[in-house]
């Protein structure tokens, strides 16, 4: 279902999904690739959503033309704060005081996306960040050791920079700063597994961009992924 929630700077509309058991529901954020807001999106929020997780979808394109907010979006993540920073926070702070939420948030997110849920794991409220081929930053060892419980999943044939390489080393770092953590690489899988973009939701530049990375959906190595997401959030996204 659409809603809209006001920010800071205007109204962000946003996509919400509801669980068919009974309230109250622990909340996720689900934060999109650089596709911004699409079926894929969409369909990730309902999946939550059908294992019992009240799922908001924001996106963060909607205050201007997609290639002006993908330049704010990527330039926040690197410094880690910004306007997409608080975008995500008024929809974390919207499922906290839903009243269908048990209050406890957890973040998911998608390349671009899975770089935002490890850059929120740590000193902003969520329970638990999932974390899919989002890459592991040069200075994560600075600040990881504050963050929340981590679910990663990466692709062992992801071309990119946000691959396995990224989740080995995200990896070594949750286990030396004694994180819990569920990292995965899959072998012989691609960046953006576990996406299934229908193609009039890509520009030209997206389709070419995920030719070059490798990106492909994957049934399989998706299944796995979802298995574990779901069991790690159910654990520590748990009301207290």
């Amino acid at each position: 279902m659409n809603h809209e929630i006001e920010t800071g700077r205007g109204t962000m509309p946003v996509y919400c999904a509801t669980p068919d058991v009974p309230p109250p529901w622990p909340g996720v954020v689900v934060v999109h690739d650089v596709t911004g807001m699409s079926d894929d999106l969409r369909a990730q929020a309902d999946w939550l959503a059908g294992e019992g997780f009240l799922a908001v979808a924001p996106d963060l394109y909607y205050w201007g033309s997609r290639l002006g907010c993908l330049r704010t979006v990527m330039r926040d993540l690197v410094r880690r704060r910004g306007r997409s920073f608080d975008d995500i926070e008024a929809a974390r702070g919207w499922l906290s005081d839903h009243e269908a939420c048990t209050g406890v948030v957890g973040v998911i997110g998608f390349c671009m996306g899975g770089g935002y849920a490890l850059a929120l794991a740590a000193h902003r409220g969520f329970a638990g960040a999932s974390v899919n081929y989002g890459g592991c930053p040069s200075d994560a060892a600075d600040w990881l050791a504050e963050a929340c419980p981590i679910v990663g999943s990466f692709g062992g044939a992801d071309r990119s920079p946000l691959g396995g390489r990224a989740g080995a080393r995200l990896d070594r770092l949750l286990t030396g700063l004694d994180v819990p953590h569920d990292v995965k690489i899959y072998p012989g899988v691609g960046h953006g597994f576990m996406n299934d973009h229908d193609p009039t939701d890509q520009t030209l530049l997206l389709r070419f961009l995920a030719r070059v990375s490798g990106t492909g959906y994957d049934e399989d190595a998706t299944r796995d992924a979802r298995r574990r997401i779901v069991a790690f959030f159910r654990r520590h996204l748990a009301s207290p």
